[in-house]
């Protein structure tokens, strides 16, 4: 590797991972919810339905922040988004914290989640508009890892802070403030993508990041590959995603948003207390498994990144679907046969790791890769709100469902799910790995 190549290199992976900070963000909002929710129960005296509403109202943010960020992004640029959602990070973590109803806390985790909605479309967006096709399934990749280690680290602080008194749930949510502010900063050091900046115009400055990526055989043929396929962006509507010709990648894109949710997997993360109080563990066990599922999950990601650019990510997507099947199928049984937790723990932890993955890196790769460069901001927002839609759906449902049906009987309808999701993945998932994004443009179209 030449002095410039790894110049380049290295900047590419800077400016990849400040970005994906936003994903850190998501996955501390996501996953603070588990750790406090023994606390919060008793709190605002929650009963099943408002213990969905309560968990999933972060979802009803990401649907709106999603639809905000996608026309920020095409009108303003990538930049001024990832901006706005640090902001709104640290405003609603705060918020959160000195919660004195379940009405405010509930507005501050709705607006959390707006926050979460523009950083889970921008963040890899702009990753992916940055990076050259060799690397982008790695570096997409990136914001998933500082998805899970976001989880992790909030799952650890979550299981440190709970002998800490009945408001350790505030300092659960408050210490997100930190790191929110950390991700301001770093935004304001990001260059705007050079994908944008040629569709608003503005070549030079274009060209002179481009120069800042790769070498001058780089420039030019993403400048050349850019113009053949770009049009004017920032008018985009939404009704230009129902276009006949890309019609066809944005079904796919829902598609895949819808599965990777309805899944069943982010009921593991965000009802873990729930599942395993099911097999009789004590709190500590509870949200020491929170901490276990947010190892594992960050060991396999870790493996995932390289694993999408090698194995594809249509392998990957159906090894996720069908093993998850059988594994939904194993862990529905343990907890009906109110089977030991430590084989309960060994069931969810395998579903975790093979989620990780597959599914959980591929989807948010593929959704950055198979739009159109016109309306890539607009047609991914899109995707991004049936994904959080979803989410919202599943994890308002879950307790209801186990109060119904037991804690078990959800896992045999995620099981379900998860084959139908091998089928769609099976018929409609075109392979997208080493491809430029604008090789990409007609992958889909007719299809």
């Amino acid at each position: 590797m030449t002095d410039s190549h790894a110049s380049h290199h290295r900047y590419i992976l800077g400016i990849s991972f400040i970005s994906a900070l936003g994903g850190y963000l998501f996955g501390f909002d996501f996953a603070v919810i588990a750790g406090a929710l023994p606390f919060l129960r008793p709190e605002f005296g929650l009963n099943a339905w408002w213990e969905g509403f309560l968990t999933g109202s972060l979802a009803l943010g990401c649907m709106l922040g999603c639809v905000v960020a996608g026309g920020l992004a095409d009108r303003y640029g990538r930049r001024p988004g990832l901006l706005t959602a640090a902001a709104i990070f640290a405003v609603s973590s705060l918020g959160m914290a000195f919660s004195t109803s379940l009405g405010l806390f509930v507005s501050a985790r709705f607006v959390a989640g707006i926050g979460v909605g523009m950083a889970s479309m921008l963040s890899p967006l702009y990753i992916a508009e940055v990076s050259p096709a060799s690397v982008r399934g790695r570096n997409v990749a990136i914001n998933q890892l500082t998805i899970v280690i976001g989880i992790l680290v909030t799952n650890l602080v979550n299981y440190l802070l709970a002998d800490s008194g009945p408001d350790a749930w505030r300092w659960m949510f408050g210490l997100g403030a930190a790191p929110a502010s950390l991700f301001l900063l770093g935004v304001l050091w990001l260059p705007e993508s050079p994908r944008w900046l040629l569709m608003v115009g503005r070549e030079t400055q274009a060209r002179t990041l481009l120069r800042k990526l790769g070498d001058t055989q780089f420039v030019e043929d993403t400048l050349r590959d850019i113009h053949r396929t770009a049009h004017s962006a920032p008018n985009v509507s939404f009704a230009a995603v129902w276009e006949k010709s890309v019609r066809p990648a944005v079904a796919v894109g829902i598609g895949l948003a819808v599965f990777q949710q309805l899944s069943g997997i982010n009921v593991v993360f965000n009802y873990t207390s729930t599942i395993f109080e099911a097999v009789g563990a004590s709190l500590d066990r509870q949200l020491f498994e929170t901490v276990a599922i947010g190892i594992v999950n960050l060991c396999f990601t870790l493996l995932a990144m390289g694993l999408v650019d090698r194995v594809g990510r249509r392998p990957l997507m159906l090894a996720g679907a069908g093993g998850l099947a059988v594994l939904y199928v194993v862990l529905a049984s343990l907890l009906q046969l109110q089977a030991a937790s430590g084989l309960v723990s060994l069931s969810v932890l395998a579903a975790i790791a093979l989620y990780a993955t597959t599914l959980a890196p591929v989807t948010w790769v593929l959704i950055s890769e198979i739009f159109p460069n016109h309306l890539r901001g607009i047609a991914t927002s899109v995707a991004i709100v049936s994904l959080w839609g979803s989410y919202f759906v599943l994890v308002f449902t879950f307790p209801i469902l186990a109060e119904w049906l037991g804690t078990y009987g959800p896992f045999y309808l995620y099981a379900a799910i998860c084959l139908l999701g091998f089928f769609f993945v099976r018929r409609n998932v075109r392979e997208t790995k080493g491809k430029t994004l604008e090789e990409l443009e007609g992958v889909y179209a007719g299809h």
